[in-house]
C-alpha cells in the first residue's frame, strides 16, 4: 500500500493517511475484507510513531471504511460503496457551495471561478 506523507501538507500526518486510505477503498484498489497493514508495520514504513498509525486507524474505524479484530488485524469493512462516495460527494457539495458563495460576494465570476477550480484540480500552482 503506497502511502505518501509530506512534511510541507498543512495536514496532520495521521490525516494524511486516513484520506489515502480512504481513497484507495473508494476507488476500489482496496476491496472489502483486504487486510491493512499493521500497525507497527505501517509506522515503520512511514517512518512514524504507532501512535499516529492506532489514531488514522481508530478514525478509519470510527468512520466505518475498516473493522479491526483483536489479534487478527485490520481489514476493509463491508460498507456499500455507493454509501461512501455519496457522503464523499456531499462533504464536496458543501467546500463547493462555500467557494460559490465567497466568489459571489467579491464578485469573482462563474468563468473565473472555473479556471481557479480547474487549475486546483490539475494541481497547478
Amino acid at each position: 500500500m503506497d502511502i505518501l506523507i509530506s512534511n510541507a501538507s498543512g495536514k496532520p500526518i495521521y490525516e494524511q493517511i486516513v484520506s489515502q486510505i480512504k481513497n484507495l477503498i473508494i476507488c476500489g484498489v482496496l476491496k472489502e475484507g483486504d487486510p491493512l497493514p499493521s500497525m507497527r508495520t505501517l509506522a515503520k514504513e512511514l517512518r512514524i510513531s504507532v501512535i499516529t498509525t492506532k489514531r488514522a486507524f481508530e478514525d478509519l474505524e470510527r468512520d466505518g471504511f475498516i473493522t479491526s479484530i483483536m489479534g487478527k488485524g485490520s481489514f476493509v469493512a463491508a460498507k456499500n460503496i455507493d454509501i461512501i462516495r455519496e457522503e464523499q460527494l456531499r462533504k464536496i457539495e458543501t467546500s463547493l457551495q462555500d467557494a460559490v458563495d465567497q466568489a459571489k460576494g467579491c464578485g469573482v465570476g462563474l468563468e473565473e471561478l472555473l479556471d481557479i477550480t480547474t487549475l486546483l484540480y490539475k494541481g497547478e500552482q
